[in-house]
């Protein structure tokens, strides 16, 4: 049982491998009070007033309490990441960390900016930590890109892929978490698939075009073309036809 767990981690690609490790160390770490989540948690002020940019990106590794709401997350995390860099990103690690950037950076801006809005302040100020979201919104994006795949949920009834954020959110809300946390994700997933599917299929243009500088940060995979022993793919030298 323990080498097929050891397996199964090893042959995960590396940025799911690398963001589950994280998630679940930072976890169980708070939850043994060895990490504290006060050091954790997205707080714009400390951020911008004390420098304090790792919160930038703890708030995206702390999955709350260890419940069954974060054996849910994991799975997710460990199954749809897992999908998205094996199928739709395969060869393209660097486009694949692209999207988990650009996912977080819209779910940061829209925590910041909903807090600067009436009414809305008080809503967003209690999201600190957007881990949950940022798990939502690969989902989602796996949903688009897959939306006829059958799907079970539970055992009690049947659905296509492209309804499975609804059918999550729903669940959320029958079980009283918030429904923002999953919201966030869809926002934040259905901005990356406009801008990466939809708005180039319209215009030709891909304004998501990963960086160069970090496409330097990940080799991409080798393609490797096997070549027949003692096949030509030219006519041999003139001196060769003359050789007895």
């Amino acid at each position: 049982m323990a080498q097929a767990v050891e397996d199964w981690y090893k042959q995960m690609p590396v940025i799911t491998r690398s963001y589950l490790t994280a998630a679940v160390v930072t976890t169980i770490g708070c939850s043994l009070d060895i990490i504290s989540p006060y050091h954790l948690y997205l707080n714009p002020r400390l951020v911008v007033k004390q420098y304090q940019f790792w919160r930038l990106i703890t708030n995206f590794l702390y999955f709350r309490k260890m419940d069954l709401d974060f054996l849910f997350h994991m799975f997710f995390l460990a199954r749809y990441c897992k999908l998205l860099e094996e199928n739709s990103f395969r060869g393209r690690t660097a486009d694949f960390f692209y999207m988990l950037l650009f996912g977080a950076t819209v779910l940061t801006g829209i925590v910041l900016l909903g807090g600067m809005i009436p009414y809305l302040s008080e809503s967003f100020a209690k999201i600190i930590f957007l881990s949950n979201s940022l798990t939502f919104m690969m989902v989602y994006v796996w949903s688009k890109q897959n939306p006829f795949i059958h799907m079970s949920f539970l055992g009690l009834f049947t659905f296509t892929a492209a309804y499975l954020p609804w059918v999550l959110l729903g669940f959320s809300v029958l079980v009283g978490a918030s429904a923002w946390v999953d919201l966030l994700g869809m926002i934040a997933g259905h901005a990356y698939y406009f801008l990466e599917d939809v708005y180039p299929r319209m215009t030709g243009r891909r304004p998501l075009k990963t960086p160069s500088f970090i496409k330097a940060l990940f080799a991409d995979d080798p393609v490797v073309v096997a070549q027949p022993a003692n096949v030509r793919f030219a006519p041999p030298p003139a001196d060769e036809l003359h050789q007895d």
